[in-house]
Formats: structure tokens, sequence, C-alpha cells
């Protein structure tokens, strides 16, 4: 599968659970809504996954990639320590300069 440099980065971050490089995928005034909660900028994106990964140890797995006008979409198969896993996920990204400048993860 073709992602954009920084979706693939993010996807390796998340894989070896580094945090700090996650958060270095997102603008400095980014927006990220998951679990009905909104964090914002790289600080607040870092304690998030942090927290996150430590919870559930999720696994994301790239399945399918969509590009729209002003979004990109991508399916993804999580697994981890969490209810109902794996789950399929989508991933709503807005990606401005190379950054990512929101994500929306949905079911």
């Amino acid at each position: 599968m073709n992602l954009p440099n920084i979706i693939s980065a993010l996807i390796a971050a998340q894989k070896n659970f580094d945090s700090y490089a996650y958060a270095n995928c997102f603008s400095e005034d980014a927006v990220v809504f998951d679990e009905e909660k909104t964090f914002k900028g790289r600080g607040e994106i870092e304690k998030w996954i942090a927290a996150a990964n430590k919870k559930y140890h999720t696994v994301v797995v790239p399945l399918k990639y969509e590009e729209m006008t002003d979004k990109v979409l991508l399916t993804t198969e999580n697994s981890g320590t969490f209810p109902g896993s794996p789950l399929i996920l989508k991933y709503h990204f807005t990606i401005k300069e190379n950054l990512i400048q929101s994500l929306r993860i949905t079911g």
C-alpha cells in the first residue's frame, strides 16, 4: 500500500510505541478526536498516545487508503488489550505541509 510519508511515519511510530515520534507527525496546533475526547497540540497528543499505548498496546495494520479533496481516510485493523480486539477503525486525516493537522478516529 502506497501511503504518504507522514502516515507511514505515524504507523512506524505506533509500531515502536514511540509517543514522541508519533506526536511529531502532527503540526504544533493539531487536533485529535478519539473516544469522544479532544487532544490539542503536540504535547497533549504525545500524552494521549503514551497513555493509550501503555493501556492498550495497540498494533495498527493499514487495510485501505483513500484520498479525497481535502482529507484522507485510512482504514485499519487495530488489535491490543482492549475489549473487542481486533477492531476495524477509520482514521480521518487532514494533512497540510506534510504534517497532520487533524485526526478523527471512528469505528
